[in-house]
C-alpha cells in the first residue's frame, strides 16, 4: 500500500493509523501546490481531486477521504485495537467523535483560517467557534478517561491530535481545554505518532 501525504495537514492522522496498525506501507510526500509527487510526476494521476490524504490498496485501487482510509486500516488489523469491535456502543462512540472532528472541528473549525486575506476580525471569530468545538469534546473527558472513547486510545485520538495541532500554527491558547492537551501529550508519545510526524519532516 502507498500512502500519500503532505507534511502539516489532515493526512498526518492516516499516517498515524497506518504506523500505530503494523501493515507494511509506503508513504509518499505530495507538493499540494504544484500537485506533484518527489519524481516530479502529476499526483492527479493517482487523485483526480489532487487532494491528500489518498491511500493506494493496489494499482488502479485508491482510496480518499481521512475517515474512510482510517477505519480501513483498522479493519486490516484488528489486533492493534485501533478501533473498538464492530457493532459495539464503544465503535459507535468513536465514529461520533470522529465525525464531529472531520465536520465540525476540522472543515468548520480549523478550515477556513486557511483562507487567504482573512481579517483580524474574522480570525477571532474563528477562533471563538474552534474553542465552542474543543469544549464539547474536553466535555467528553469529564468522567477521568484519558481517550476520546471511554475504553482507550482509538483512531478519533489520532485525528483530534492532528487538527488540534493547528492552533499553533495560528496563535491558538489551548491551555483553556486542559485535558485536550493532556490526550495530545499522551498520543505525542506513542512510537508510531512520532515515527510518522519523523517520516514527514515534522520532528
Amino acid at each position: 500500500m502507498r500512502l500519500f501525504t503532505t507534511p502539516g495537514v489532515c493526512s498526518l492522522a492516516c499516517h498515524i493509523a497506518l504506523c500505530e496498525s503494523g501493515l507494511s506501507f509506503t508513504a509518499e510526500i505530495v507538493d499540494l501546490r504544484a500537485k506533484t509527487l518527489a519524481d516530479g510526476s502529476d499526483y492527479r494521476a493517482i487523485n483526480t481531486r489532487g487532494a491528500v490524504p489518498a491511500l493506494e490498496i493496489e494499482p488502479g485501487e485508491v482510496l480518499t477521504e481521512g475517515v474512510a482510509i482510517m477505519q480501513y486500516v483498522a479493519g486490516l488489523a484488528p489486533a492493534a485495537g485501533l478501533a473498538p469491535p464492530v457493532g459495539s456502543l464503544d465503535q459507535a462512540r468513536m465514529q461520533e467523535a470522529m465525525n464531529f472532528i472531520a465536520g465540525e472541528l476540522h472543515k468548520t473549525g480549523y478550515g477556513p483560517l486557511f483562507r487567504p486575506g482573512l481579517t483580524e476580525d474574522a480570525k477571532a471569530a474563528q477562533l471563538a467557534i474552534i474553542d465552542s468545538k474543543l469544549a464539547w469534546l474536553e466535555s467528553l473527558m469529564s468522567d477521568g478517561r484519558a481517550y476520546l472513547v471511554s475504553s482507550g486510545y482509538t483512531l478519533a485520538d489520532g485525528y483530534l491530535f492532528t487538527i488540534s495541532g493547528w492552533s499553533k500554527k495560528f496563535g491558538h491558547d489551548l491551555t483553556r481545554f486542559p485535558k485536550v492537551e493532556a490526550l495530545r501529550a499522551r498520543v505525542a508519545a506513542r512510537p508510531a505518532v512520532q515515527a510518522a510526524m519523523r517520516a514527514e519532516g515534522m520532528i
